[in-house]
């Protein structure tokens, strides 16, 4: 039975109608993964259509249409064989992509009088909640899930499949804290119960949340396990939805080479498939990969090779999403206007119609093509709204719950892995237990009172290491040394408040080694992180003690400074120019030259707190980019609000 559809990969096939499909049965040997057979239908007859829906989702629906009408036009129809078909035709559909179609069917089947725990219900419910995609449909499909689930036995079979579907549900309202807790739960009961295949849909749902979390790691040993799955058992089409899925996690850690690799082994198992929308999936995420390394025209034609089939499927949010792809190459190739156009097409309706997680992206693209066109008024605003929207995505709250849901997450299933371990450890236990039996006997209370009170020490000493160790390891940046994004943000805040306390000046840098790209290509990661290291390093003893200077991400480096003019502020920046220049590269670098570019911004009425500042600096960066780079820019604001001596300086 259908429970949900773990790895979406568009809004619908290129296809309009049932003769569509029945020209093209023959090309569909296999379907994307559905989590089917959760809940085994008692109808042998509903059975072996379920299979044919797993091996040919085209002939599922041909024969279940048949099958369908015969029923509906039966002397004495029987209404939950009826409701059972309309399943078939959901799941079926559902593993086509055609989520109209999918929805219709379910919509039929429940209209069917069935009773709160009947299989066939619950599998019409979430068949109809896998696809849903619009933030409300998607909302009311997660009430009717959770209301479902509380009607079943708990820790049924009934129950842990529809928690697994809730699980995804909360994924796509961005509601991470709230699918890792219930995809974990489901992953540890199916463990408990043997239940291979639910255990590896779980495991796949979880692929997506611990990728979407940053805990990529977890997120690839999790992917592992359902790639050997889908090897196991010749799943051609879900190893090729697998692939795809590893090839996303790579391009989130950066390893762009890699993800290009995975992607394009995912297309070659879905080019003998004939699937259409997979391979158009495909080509979006290379063209995506090819932008992050600069190979901008080749970018351009796999986006261009994959958008008319998102346009014939009717996906507006995946349409949208290639459009803004192809922005970006427009203004990586400075066409910034018609970059622009193409951004206000995406976000046409303010990102309402586009997955959360991809819509402030968006806008930060759209502030540096306004930046581009001196627009600075409008980009100022979509750099707000970036803002906005990034932040509401990592209230501490939610990450301090993840995080230790991903913990206990990751000791279980270790534990679970290895039962060798785990007898061990009850014979540790057993051995603890009558040793602190003897001792209890033998020991007297003063003894006792010592050994208590040493603990209690020892823990106290311990915990206090342990909290110093990980507030050092939040806020610091584990290559260069320097204070990571959110130590370099605590400290800027604090020296913020203290100048506008004392109302002296503060000027805030966002710095950028230039085409670090190619020193990775070129010379290899190391030699980039040998930069890297070298460019914090010789940065930290050459600027004042009173200086903040720290990683902000990737290349960028923030440098705040209290007490500076501009005037000033170009001095320090002059002096960190020097000490990149001075750093060596491997030979086959030789011909690189090392440069910085960075955007300067002033404390003042226009920029009072951090987040307007550096979104002031970002956007002067990305003039000193556009205009070629190795250059320093200053905010307008700033330069205006700036003495006349200060100008004149920054003048000659």
């Amino acid at each position: 039975m259908v429970f949900t559809k773990l790895a979406r990969r568009a809004a619908a096939k290129a296809v309009a109608s049932l003769c569509w499909i029945a020209l093209t049965a023959a090309v569909f040997g296999c379907s994307s993964r559905v989590l089917a057979d959760c809940l085994a239908s008692a109808d042998p007859g509903i059975r072996a259509l379920q299979a044919l829906s797993e091996a040919d989702a085209v002939e599922a629906v041909r024969q279940a249409g048949r099958a369908l009408s015969a029923e509906l036009h039966a002397k004495t129809p029987d209404s939950r064989r009826i409701a059972s078909l309309y399943g078939v035709l959901a799941q079926s559909y559902s593993r086509l992509e055609l989520d109209a179609d999918a929805r219709a069917a379910a919509r039929k089947g429940l209209a069917l009088a069935l009773g709160p725990r009947d299989p066939v219900r619950l599998d019409l419910l979430a068949a109809y909640a896998e696809n849903v995609y619009d933030n409300d449909g998607i909302q009311r499909a997660l009430k009717t899930i959770e209301s479902a689930r509380s009607a079943q036995p708990a820790g049924s079979l009934a129950s842990i499949c529809l928690q697994i579907t809730q699980g995804m549900l909360e994924y796509r309202l961005d509601h991470t804290d709230r699918a890792i807790v219930s995809l974990t739960q489901a992953y540890g009961a199916t463990g408990a119960r043997g239940l291979a295949e639910p255990r590896m849909f779980a495991a796949d749902a979880l692929t997506a949340v611990m990728r979407a979390m940053g805990d990529y790691s977890q997120a690839l040993a999790l992917n592992n396990e359902v790639i050997a799955w889908d090897v196991a058992h010749k799943a051609t089409l879900s190893l090729s939805v697998s692939r795809y899925v590893r090839g996303t996690i790579l391009k989130l850690m950066g390893d762009y080479r890699g993800a290009i690799e995975e992607f394009a082994q995912s297309r070659t198992l879905s080019v003998p498939l004939h699937d259409v929308q997979g391979i158009a999936f495909e080509d979006l995420r290379i063209c995506e990969t090819r932008v992050e390394v600069g190979d901008l025209n080749s970018a351009r034609s796999d986006c261009n090779a994959a958008l008319p089939t998102f346009i014939a499927a009717g996906s507006t949010d995946v349409v949208k999403e290639t459009r803004a792809t192809l922005a970006r190459i427009d203004l990586m190739q400075g066409d910034a206007r018609r970059a622009l156009a193409e951004f206000n097409g995406v976000l046409d309706r303010a990102g309402e119609d586009l997955p959360p997680r991809r819509v402030a992206a968006i806008y930060l693209w759209r502030a540096r093509t306004n930046a581009a066109l001196n627009h600075y008024r409008d980009g100022y605003r979509d750099l707000s709204e970036y803002v906005r929207r990034s932040s509401v995505d990592y209230g501490a709250e939610r990450i301090r719950q993840a995080a230790a849901m991903r913990a206990k997450f990751a000791t279980d299933r270790e534990m679970e892995r290895n039962g060798a371990l785990q007898r061990e450890l009850a014979r540790s236990r057993q051995r603890s237990f009558r040793q602190a039996q003897e001792l209890r006997r033998n020991a007297t209370v003063f003894a006792t009172g010592l050994m208590l009170i040493a603990l209690l020490i020892y823990i106290s000493l311990a915990n206090i290491r342990q909290r110093r160790e990980l507030v050092r390891l939040a806020t610091q940046d584990g290559l260069t040394g320097l204070p990571n994004r959110r130590g370099t943000a605590e400290r800027a805040t604090a020296a913020l408040n203290a100048a506008m306390a004392a109302q002296k000046p503060l000027t805030l840098a966002i710095i950028a080694l230039d085409h670090f790209t190619a020193i990775n290509d070129r010379c290899g990661h190391a030699a980039g992180d040998h930069v890297l290291r070298e460019f914090a390093k010789s940065g930290a003893v050459t600027l004042r003690p009173t200086d903040v200077f720290g990683r902000w991400g990737g290349e960028e480096f923030l440098l705040v400074m209290p007490d500076t003019t501009l005037d000033i502020a170009l001095t320090s920046l002059e002096r960190l120019r020097r000490v990149l220049a001075a750093v060596d590269l491997p030979a086959a670098g030789a011909d690189l030259r090392l440069s910085l570019s960075a955007g300067l911004a002033t404390m003042d009425e226009h920029a009072k707190s951090l987040d307007e500042m550096i979104a002031c600096a970002d956007a002067a960066l990305y003039a000193a980019k556009n205009q070629g780079r190795d250059l320093v820019r200053v905010a307008d604001h700033s330069y205006l609000a700036a003495s006349t001596g200060v100008r004149r300086a920054l003048r000659q």
